[in-house]
Order: structure tokens, then C-alpha cells, then sequence
């Protein structure tokens, strides 16, 4: 994982709020339809607790109805939080601390958003992925270059032997070939 991700670069920016008057029933079933484990509950614009699954959960074992029930009955109380300035191993620090699996993020008392151990899990695969492909690409920089530098000496040496041949009668290689009575021959051969 980058540790110096800051929290504002991986939240949920969309959060579900519901008020301390709203009922359980109706605010589970928002849950269930936005797909998201817990609704920050807010008085005005301020955070005052959150409604978890948990807390739903619990409230039915207990033998309550929550078809009756307000959000102000069950709600957990404690709102742990995090400023979308701290990093992402600040979070999951006290997200620890908290033992809980989410932050609500709020810069001046106004939340702004969710982040889950889940989104910093997927930063932290993201960042593990980024480097495996760096990597690779490094790796496939550096066999490209080889493969360029051994084709260029290759050519290099091919074109050396482009304009020789070998001597039709002394079988020497030679470059200064010609044609003499039929035969192509190096200087030497012409010579006798």
C-alpha cells in the first residue's frame, strides 16, 4: 500500500443519511437498496451516530420490531472519523483502534464521506499491481534493449559480409572479389 495516499483520493463521496426520527424499517430497506452496510445518521448537517447492519441485527434478536423502532433507538452513538488529509495507513490505524471496518470522513464537522477497509484494500492491490506491472514493463524495456542492441551488432557484423565472398579457386574469404575467366577470385588468385 502507498502510505501517503490521503483518505480524500479513495472515500465514497456518496453516503446514506438518514435523521434520528426516520424509522428502522424504512432505513434498513434504504440500506438494502443502496447497497451499503451503514447510513451516517446526522442532525442538521452534524454527524450524531450511524446506523449499522449490525445494529439492525441486533435490535431483532433482541426481540424489537423494527417496524417500529427510530433510528434514535438503535443507532450506534460513537461516529469514528478521519480527515480526508490522513493517509490511508492513518485510517487503517484507526479503523483498528476503533475495531470497526469504516471511517466517516469529515473536514469541519460535516461529513464528506465514507472510506471502508475494503477501499483500502484495493488501494493496497492496486499499488501492489501498479508495481508488478512497472516492473514488467522495466523487465520488458530491458529485453527490448538487448534484443535492439544484439540485432544492431548482428546487422552491424552482416553488413561486414555483405560485399565479401569466398575465392572460387583458394576458398579464402575476401572482399575485393572478381570475375576472372569465369571465376570469381580474391586478388591473390588473380595475381597467378
Amino acid at each position: 500500500m502507498n502510505r501517503d495516499v490521503p483518505v480524500r483520493e479513495v472515500m465514497e463521496r456518496e453516503f446514506v443519511g438518514v435523521s434520528e426520527s426516520d424509522g428502522v424499517l424504512e432505513t434498513t430497506e434504504l440500506l438494502l437498496r443502496e447497497e451499503t452496510e451503514l447510513a451516517v445518521v446526522l442532525r442538521g448537517s452534524k454527524p450524531v451516530g450511524v446506523l449499522t447492519e449490525r445494529d439492525v441485527l441486533a435490535h431483532v434478536v433482541k426481540g424489537g420490531d423494527p417496524g417500529t423502532a427510530t433510528v434514535e433507538d438503535i443507532m450506534t452513538e460513537s461516529v469514528p472519523t478521519v480527515n480526508s488529509e490522513e493517509t490511508l495507513s492513518e485510517a487503517r490505524d484507526r479503523m483498528s483502534s476503533w475495531s470497526t471496518g469504516w471511517l466517516v470522513v469529515s473536514d469541519g464537522g460535516e461529513p464528506d464521506g465514507i472510506v471502508t477497509e475494503h477501499d483500502i484494500l484495493a488501494t493496497s492491490t492496486l499499488g501492489s499491481e501498479t508495481t508488478a506491472t512497472a516492473r514488467d514493463e522495466q523487465q520488458q524495456a530491458q529485453m527490448t534493449a538487448v534484443s535492439t542492441t544484439t540485432t544492431e551488432n548482428s546487422s552491424a557484423a552482416e553488413d561486414s559480409f555483405d560485399d565479401q565472398g569466398i575465392c572460387e579457386l583458394c576458398g579464402s574469404l575476401a572482399r575485393d572479389l572478381a570475375s576472372f575467366n569465369g571465376q570469381l577470385l580474391c586478388a591473390d588468385c588473380r595475381d597467378i
